[in-house]
């Protein structure tokens, strides 16, 4: 009876899986920054649906493009490099629900960074984020 117990919790551990969604095209980069919500460039941030644009040669691959949702969590990051090309290209974010590759007009969720087109399989890279009083620390999970 342990057996089979056994064998099976196995084989549920197994298929229960989720796809690999690390991306091998993107460098591994460290990520630790901080934005002050006070500073003019991102007074958007303090408002849901607010955005603004992190660009520095230190932060992420090609920047960081932050988001307030509104919800919870209140703030979500992503990198603007494209996750499925070598691309030199940044993704591109007009405001709406969704950033767009400039290579492949590929588009990815700002909710959760998944591709949304099938057959591509690699997630817009996310970080997270932290607030503590009107400072975010930005890192990498």
């Amino acid at each position: 009876m342990k057996r089979i117990l056994f064998l099976l919790s196995v084989i549920l551990t197994l298929s229960s899986c989720e796809q690999n969604t690390t991306n091998d095209v993107l460098p591994e980069v460290d990520v630790t920054t901080t934005i002050d919500l006070h500073l003019p460039s991102y007074l958007d941030l303090n408002t849901p649906s607010g955005w603004a644009v992190h660009l520095s040669n230190s932060v992420g691959v090609n920047g960081i493009l932050i988001l307030n949702t509104g919800g919870t969590p209140t703030y979500k990051a992503f990198d603007l490099a494209c996750p499925n090309f070598d691309c030199e290209k940044k993704l591109e974010f007009d405001g709406g629900l969704t950033l767009t590759c400039a290579c492949d007009g590929e588009k990815y969720s700002i909710l959760s960074g998944a591709p949304q087109t099938k057959g591509y399989k690699y997630f817009a890279r996310e970080y997270r984020v932290t607030k503590n009083g009107n400072i975010l620390r930005i890192t990498n999970f």
